[in-house]
């Protein structure tokens, strides 16, 4: 780690950041300018979109991508593509519109009829139940990604079975199911029905009636051929020298099974009523599974039944099949082309709301939908993760209100997890981060948002996005630089230089954690369940650190260089416990490891209650033996679980006082321990000790300003008291080891203060036009800005005088929005981007008379909507309040 600090301090580096740059067509000299407007950010790669260009893949995408790459090569950046014209990727450019119909998606539909006999020689048209009737809407573009006017109909319709239950109470049917397949005649079923309440299953299989007919079959090796031919082949046959060079790879962007239309995050299996995935595999793969009445078993997937083993043991197999056909067909196919051509494949699916487990709009396993992709990805979108947001539900126009809990505890630990226990990954976790926040996205949010990922564990980043569209583009703002009208340009430069260096320093080594979390995705599947993001909420508000684990480090250890020594190993991490949430069923390989643990004395924690069933167990006397051995376990209740851990041993660090908004990462590089400490409260201080178990020399990092200062600490007998004050929106990196050079001290500050309460100039500059500031006024008080000029984007310039009797060293503005910079005597002090506004004006000030300079930037939110009162994104996004504009509160230079 010193040497990282040492190159960092000498303004070296790797480049971590990989924006979005959208494609619409522009001319050449804009797309010239907008490669060193992201170079002078401190970006050395672009991720190149073409979800608004007219000619993806064409002559005209050729030629602009030319040019990109032709400035890429010139500047040694990296350049990525999206891989498909629209997001989610599957649209295969539009192959899938007229290509044959077995390359198309397929899906296995049901229709039900319910019918109380006795009913002898009972009629059932089945001809036409086994057909899909298309709604007279079809499916839509926008959202749901490109389609033609008239969405495709397809007639290969056909019957696979007719299954007949008992029904018991509600929709849940008796477990003896009977196959009526074989009376069936002339597509008409005859059946003399038996007392009680029946419902009869048509199954059949149908390429209609789910979303996007034009899209690929993520779970079929040819459907999923078609994009790497479309889109992956025209691209490397133009740009086959660059590969493995400047031509870095691609990124999919949220590919899904695409069974439903929309974006409802319901679809999970069992609870839903829907067509769900298909195609010509899955049958005989659910014969191995189940057995040659396999189809006898398909109500389970659409209703609960009296034998709930056996709906477990159904709809595990099934989701095990079609999630391990998209890990091998579709994740690992485009990933193995992409090695044999040396590039590399990234990306991510959709995470939201939990939706990671689930069918519809997502791959229906976080770990395996990105098996093949060489680094760990989530996206950040939209007022996901809100500043003081993990206790509400999101209320927004797009799609279904989002789950807060989810995306802070839960979101960014699944993709640093996957980037840790995953070898092809090398450690890497990617986030698509900041899109659609809105044009009031100013840079102290950015800086919380970025310490809010950097802190669990996210270490590669694509800011969402640089567009060269003629400003205002409302296309799913913020935009960084937006033709030289984001006033804020200048302060995202610094911020992304702050955040290449933050993720120089945690890459390329090891992260230390205590605990492993089991991922939820196979409990969902199968019975009861509770969301790993409940445990996770636990631990991480009592600085208890974990990797989130699935199942399959337990039934692939080779793969996930998994092993056991009476503590747990994945891929180099190390857990002393392992925690499973509220599980009605587990795997069997995860049963299994239980009891080695429970024999070797490794503690397995149990939130809630323990297992009650194993869900892929096709040995009954087994399963009740891991069972017994499971419940030597303790069952520890979820509000008491991270008092128990702590309890057991298994937490590395300890505040002196609770705080539950403090986060930390703790990583080892190069042999040293780095810690990252962040405050996320947006009001609270944290002041007191933060005990940690490394020890030796120690100091901090300023990764904002690439300085190091001294820390104050003592050693203790769990390691070493480090004594921090933690500000809101602050975060310290915390390094052990020899410092690299001369430790830059902090300025001394007593108690006294002057308060500049005088009179102010104020005057303005529209970002084209600074640094020539003009309607100059004279101020008394200093508050929103927005009162004076409410449709005000910019900078406004506040001067004065101030007459000093001894020497100052910090100057202090109690609030602004948002980019501060300030000048004492027109020498440079620095600029914030976020609280504290604290400058150290040492040796700047003189004991007489100062001039005081500070401009503040703000938003484009004010002037976006005076120009655009009723753009839809604004409505979609929901209307939140204006922020002030400029200086709110005091200012003041303390002696």
């Amino acid at each position: 780690m010193i040497e990282t600090i040492k190159k960092l301090l000498d303004g070296k580096g790797e480049n971590y950041i990989l924006p979005f740059f959208w494609q619409h067509g522009e001319d050449e000299e804009t797309l010239r300018k907008y490669m060193q407007v992201i170079y002078d950010c401190g970006i050395r790669a672009v991720c190149v979109e073409a979800r608004p260009h007219p000619d993806f893949a064409g002559p005209k995408w050729l030629t602009d991508l030319d040019i990109i790459m032709d400035e890429a090569r010139n500047r040694d950046m990296k350049v990525w593509v999206l891989d498909d014209s629209h997001f989610p990727t599957g649209y295969a450019n539009g192959a899938l519109e007229n290509a044959d119909p077995s390359l198309c998606k397929q899906y296995l539909n049901v229709n039900t009829s319910d019918v109380c006999g006795p009913l002898p020689q009972a009629e059932l048209n089945v001809d036409s139940m086994a057909k899909t009737v298309l709604s007279p809407f079809g499916p839509s573009g926008g959202m749901q990604g490109r389609s033609t006017t008239k969405p495709r109909v397809f007639d290969d319709d056909s019957l696979l079975c007719v299954i007949a239950a008992k029904l018991i109470n509600g929709d849940t049917v008796d477990s003896t199911f009977l196959d009526l397949t074989d009376k069936v005649v002339d597509g008409k079923l005859v059946w003399d029905i038996p007392d009680g309440m029946w419902r009869i299953f048509v199954f059949y299989n149908t390429r209609n009636g789910g979303g996007r007919p034009h899209y690929i079959n993520m779970i079929d090796k040819d459907s999923v051929r078609v994009l790497i031919d479309t889109v992956y082949e025209p691209h490397y046959e133009h740009y086959k020298d660059d590969f493995g060079k400047t031509f870095a790879g691609f990124f999919s962007d949220e590919p899904s099974f695409g069974n439903t239309l929309g974006y409802d995050f319901n679809e999970s299996i069992g609870r839903r009523r829907m067509p769900i995935p298909w195609n010509k595999d899955v049958p005989l793969m659910l014969e191995e599974r189940l057995g040659t009445d396999w189809k006898q078993l398909l109500p389970m997937l659409y209703a609960d039944s009296t034998d709930s083993d056996l709906t477990a043991l159904t709809r595990y197999s099934y989701m095990d099949t079609v999630t391990n056909l998209v890990k091998e067909n579709f994740s690992n196919q485009i990933s193995k082309w992409c090695e044999e051509h040396g590039v590399e494949y990234i990306g991510h699916l959709i995470e939201d709301n939990n939706q990671h487990s689930r069918l519809g709009a997502s791959l229906g396993h976080f770990f395996r939908a990105l098996d093949g992709q060489h680094m760990a990805g989530i996206d950040n979108i939209g007022n996901q993760v809100l500043i003081g947001g993990e206790n509400h539900i999101r209320s927004s126009g797009i799609g279904v209100a989002g789950d807060g809990e989810f995306f802070h505890f839960a979101l960014g630990k699944l993709a640093s997890s996957h980037a840790h226990i995953d070898p092809k990954k090398k450690g890497r976790a990617m986030c698509e981060n900041y899109g659609a926040y809105g044009w009031g996205t100013g840079v102290r949010q950015i800086k919380w948002i970025t310490d809010h990922f950097l802190v669990r564990g996210i270490n590669y980043y694509v800011p969402h996005a640089f567009s060269p569209k003629d400003y205002p583009d409302p296309d799913c703002p913020p935009h960084f630089y937006a033709h030289g009208h984001n006033p804020q340009y200048r302060h995202f430069q610094k911020l992304m230089f702050y955040l290449n260096r933050m993720c120089n320093i945690f890459n390329d080594g090891t992260h230390i954690a205590q605990a492993a979390l089991l991922y939820h995705g196979e409990a969902e599947w199968t019975g009861g369940y509770m969301f790993l993001q409940k445990p996770a909420r636990e631990l991480m508000e009592n600085q208890i650190d974990f990797d989130i684990l699935p199942s399959d480090v337990f039934s692939e250890m080779d793969k996930f260089n998994t092993s056991f020594d009476g503590q747990l190993h994945v891929n180099g991490e190390t857990y002393k416990t392992l925690i499973v949430p509220y599980a009605e069923y587990i795997t069997r390989d995860v049963a299994r490891f239980v009891a080695k643990a429970v024999e070797t004395g490794f503690e397995v924690i149990f939130v809630d209650e323990h297992p009650s069933g194993i869900c892929n167990s096709d040995d009954a006397e087994e399963s009740l033996q891991l069972i017994r051995d499971i419940s030597k376990c303790k069952a520890v209740p979820l509000s008491k679980l991270a008092k128990y851990v702590e309890e057991a041993g298994y937490k590395e660090v300890s505040l002196s006082s609770p705080f539950k908004r403090m986060r930390y990462y703790h990583y080892r590089k190069e042999g040293q321990d780095t810690y990252m400490f962040s405050n996320e409260d947006p009001s609270k201080t944290y002041e007191g000790s933060i005990t940690v178990s490394a020890e030796g020399p120690v100091f901090v990092y300023d990764a904002m300003e690439n300085l190091v200062h001294p820390i104050n600490s003592e050693p203790c007998d769990r390691g070493t008291k480090l004594y921090l004050n933690l500000e809101p929106y602050q975060s310290i990196v915390v390094i052990f080891g020899t410092p690299p050079s001369e430790l830059v001290p902090l300025p001394q500050v007593s108690e006294k203060k002057v308060v500049l309460s005088g009179e102010w100039k104020l005057s303005f500059a529209k970002s084209l036009d600074y640094p020539n500031f003009s309607d100059e006024m004279t101020i008394s008080k200093l508050e929103s800005v927005g009162k004076i000029k409410p449709e005000f984007s910019g900078f406004m310039r506040y001067e004065t005088t101030c007459v000093l009797d001894e020497e100052a060293s910090i100057l202090e503005i109690e609030d602004a929005y948002d980019g501060v910079e300030v000048w004492i005597n027109d020498k440079y002090a620095g600029m914030k981007v976020c609280p504290p506004y604290r400058f150290n004006i040492t040796g700047l000030a003189v004991t007489s008379e100062n001039q005081i300079r500070i401009e503040v930037a703000n938003t484009l939110d004010r002037e976006f909507r005076a120009m655009e009162p009723n753009s839809p994104m604004l409505r979609l996004r929901g209307v939140t309040p204006l922020a002030p504009s400029g200086i709110v509160g005091d200012v003041t230079i303390k002696i």
